[in-house]
């Protein structure tokens, strides 16, 4: 079995610029990695595509986005062969953290190596587009901007090194009902140039300062549990905090690791799934 792990994300910033023809809403955003992954087995099979996962909120089926992935290879280069694919979820679901996509990119970087296709890092991204938003990052990890529906990327340089708190309250959030209730001219534009600098000259001040989500204001209204939680993380003493995409998770960034009991053990008054991780940053090798 070939295993592959497939990273957690955060949006440093998420602006949302206007609805596009095609449906879609134009983003302009930075993402990048934290060491928080599911681990992703490929186990090639006679034809089919099989998923396995002991998590009662990952389908078995087509819907399941790894699958897609799988079969979008097959289709595009007339494989034969099928694979297994057991998905070991360690990402909650359904948490703006894009667990679904990743595991997506990573069954793509794996079965590129399984099945012999030699095919390139952009290859895969671009065809990671077609599954999903964050895909095409995904394929890439590390920090970047992503632009269009997400998967115009440009890299970026890993952020300056802290711990990230996650902590993801008890329910789900539409991300289609969300962006539904967006409204551009209420929106908070996170000033994104202003980020990239801050990356860029490794300024974790300033990187705190500039964190910006032009959903979260939806998702807040939507959901007190998730202003409630980052208010919580705030008292107990995170240096910035922001939700991550269209929520529920929120994330604090601290720079010192003597605040993290207290942090983590604060939230987990308030919500089961708290994770205590670091900023990975860089990217990862291609499977």
């Amino acid at each position: 079995m070939l295993y592959v792990k497939a990273p957690a994300k955060i949006n440093l910033t998420l602006d949302v610029l206007h609805k596009r023809e095609d449906g879609y809403h134009e983003v302009e955003m930075i993402m990048t990695t934290v060491d928080l992954a599911d681990r992703i087995g490929l186990t090639a099979t006679a034809g089919e595509i099989r998923i396995d996962s002991a998590d009662r909120f990952v389908p078995s089926d087509a819907r399941n986005l790894a699958y897609q992935a799988a079969q979008l290879l097959k289709d595009t280069y007339q494989v034969k062969q099928g694979v297994a694919i057991t998905i070991d979820k360690q990402i909650p679901v359904a948490a703006g953290l894009a667990g679904g996509s990743s595991d997506a990119a990573a069954t793509l970087k794996g079965l590129n190596q399984l099945w012999q296709l030699n095919l390139s890092e952009d290859e895969l991204a671009h065809l990671g587009a077609q599954i999903g938003s964050d895909v095409s990052f995904c394929v890439y990890g590390g920090t970047a901007l992503a632009k269009g529906r997400g998967e115009k990327i440009r890299h970026l340089p890993s952020p300056p090194s802290c711990w990230v708190i996650l902590a993801k309250p008890s329910i789900g959030v539409s991300t289609a009902e969300v962006y539904g209730g967006f409204n551009p001219e209420k929106a908070v534009h996170p000033d994104t140039q202003g980020m990239i600098r801050a990356i860029e000259t490794g300024n974790y001040t300033d990187m705190c300062a500039l964190l910006g989500n032009s959903l979260e204001s939806v998702t807040l209204d939507m959901h007190a549990e998730v202003a409630q939680i980052k208010e919580q993380m705030k008292k107990f003493g995170a240096d910035a905090v922001l939700m991550s995409g269209s929520g529920p998770t929120v994330f604090g960034l601290v720079e010192q690791e003597l605040r993290i009991p207290r942090i983590y053990n604060g939230l987990r008054g308030f919500c089961d799934e708290v994770y205590a991780v670091r900023l990975l940053g860089d990217r990862q090798p291609l499977a």
